[in-house]
């Protein structure tokens, strides 16, 4: 089953967890400190909460969920082809997962990824111990140079020094 992601700043995670649990009756999938993720069935959603103070109720990224290895490795050929840019992110640490993931930048700056989950971690990112404000794990989750530059950094910040900064910078 593929799904659509939708990644959320929030300023108070305990509150935006309570909302979103009463919205679509269900608790959330993964909690961890900053972060949250609803696997919603129906409609077929994966709502990821990211806390981010003075941020709350914008977008962080979107995405589409899929299955397999094999289904990424296909979108990038088909994206590839359609002459999107692409950032591939093979087996890395992200959102307390391990996953295979390619990043695409929409006419507007916004960032959308296709990815599945390989594995759960007890890191947000791909540094053994990830603080926050981790370069290296945001560029691994989000991506590095001129095109996550352009695409307003990582996920939602501004520049490469915030996304650094902050753990909106990466799902």
């Amino acid at each position: 089953m593929s799904r659509v992601q939708l990644a959320l700043n929030v300023d108070d995670l305990e509150q935006a967890i309570t909302f979103y649990s009463k919205l679509f009756d269900t608790e959330p999938a993964k909690r961890k400190p900053g972060y949250a993720n609803f696997a919603i069935a129906e409609p077929p959603l994966k709502l990821v909460l990211l806390e981010n103070t003075g941020q709350g109720g914008t977008l962080n990224h979107l995405g589409v969920e899929v299955e397999s290895s094999e289904q990424v490795h296909g979108e990038i050929a088909r994206l590839s082809q359609a002459g999107l840019f692409t950032e591939e992110q093979i087996a890395t640490t992200c959102c307390f997962a391990t996953q295979d993931k390619v990043w695409v930048t929409g006419p507007n700056a916004e960032r959308w990824e296709v990815y599945t989950v390989l594995a759960d971690t007890e890191h947000f990112g791909t540094a053994k111990e990830f603080a926050t404000d981790d370069t290296a794990a945001v560029q691994a989750c989000c991506g590095t140079g001129t095109e996550a530059a352009a695409a307003g950094s990582c996920c939602g910040a501004d520049t490469e020094a915030e996304a650094s900064s902050s753990r909106a910078g990466c799902c």
